[in-house]
C-alpha cells in the first residue's frame, strides 16, 4: 500500500463530510419553516445518534442521556470510553461509517422489494475513471427511475438518502472530542507506512480498504443528494451573485 492510496481514502472521507455539511447548510437556508426542515432531517438525526450509541457500546462508554429531537439537533451524552483516544474517535465518527451502511441496506430493500432500478455503486474510488463511473452510475439511477420507468417509491428513497446524507458529517462537538485521537491515528498510519514492517502495513492496508469502501459508498450517496439539491445550489449561487 502506497502513501497515495492512504491519503486518497482520507481525502474521500473529507469530501463526504464537506458534501454533508454543505448540503445541510443549503437546505437549512432553503426551508424557511423550521418544522419542515426538522421533518427533512428526522430520519438522519435518529440514525446519526444511534450510530453514536453503537460506538459507545463498542468502546465501553456508558450512555448517560440521548436526545433525538431538539432545536439544537440530537445528542448523546456519555462517560469516557474504556478505550482511551481511539474510543472517542470511534464514537464521534460512527455516523460517517454507519450511515452509508444503512443507505446501502435501503438501496437493497428498495431495489429488491419496491421495484426501484438501483445499480450497485462502486466500492472504491481509487482513480479518475472510478470517479467518472460513480458519477455516471448516480445519473443512471435518476434516469431509470424518473424517466425510463417512473417509480413513486423512488421519491421515498431520495428522501431517505437526502436526510441521511445531511446527518452523515460529525458535528463540531464530535470533531472536538475526536481531534486528538484522529491526529494520533493519522500520524501512526504514516509511521507504519514509512517503517515498511510487513504485518503492520498489511493490517493498515486492510483497515484502510474497509474505510475506503464506507467512504466510497458515502460519496456515491452524497452525489445522489447533490444532484437532488442541484436546483437549490443554482438558486443559492444566483442569489449570492445578484
Amino acid at each position: 500500500m502506497e502513501y497515495a492510496g492512504f491519503l486518497l481514502v482520507i481525502a474521500t472521507g473529507i469530501l463526504v463530510i464537506l458534501i454533508s455539511l454543505a448540503l445541510d447548510f443549503l437546505w437549512a437556508q432553503a426551508i424557511p419553516v423550521r418544522f419542515f426542515y426538522y421533518i427533512l432531517r428526522a430520519p438522519g438525526v435518529v440514525v446519526h445518534e444511534c450510530a453514536h450509541m453503537l460506538g459507545c457500546l463498542l468502546t465501553g462508554a456508558k450512555i448517560r442521556n440521548v436526545v433525538f429531537f431538539s432545536k439544537e439537533g440530537g445528542s448523546v451524552t456519555y462517560n469516557p470510553p474504556v478505550i482511551p483516544l481511539i474510543g472517542n474517535v470511534v464514537i464521534s465518527t460512527a455516523p460517517l461509517f454507519c450511515i452509508p451502511l444503512i443507505l446501502a441496506l435501503c438501496t437493497w430493500f428498495f431495489s429488491d422489494y419496491l421495484g426501484c432500478l438501483l445499480p450497485a455503486l462502486p466500492l472504491s474510488v481509487d482513480s479518475a475513471d472510478a470517479l467518472i463511473m460513480l458519477g455516471g452510475g448516480v445519473l443512471e439511477i435518476f434516469t431509470r427511475n424518473l424517466v425510463v420507468q417512473f417509480n413513486a417509491w423512488f421519491l421515498v428513497y431520495l428522501y431517505l438518502v437526502l436526510s441521511l446524507i445531511l446527518s452523515a458529517a460529525p458535528s463540531m462537538q464530535d470533531f472536538r472530542n475526536a481531534s486528538i485521537g484522529i491526529c494520533i491515528l493519522a500520524i501512526t498510519g504514516v509511521i507504519i507506512l514509512w517503517s515498511q514492517v510487513q504485518w503492520a502495513v498489511s493490517t493498515l492496508t486492510e483497515i484502510t480498504r474497509i474505510m475506503g469502501m464506507g467512504f466510497a459508498l458515502g460519496l456515491g450517496f452524497g452525489l445522489i443528494a447533490l444532484v437532488l439539491s442541484s436546483p437549490l445550489v443554482i438558486l443559492y449561487l444566483w442569489r449570492r451573485t445578484a
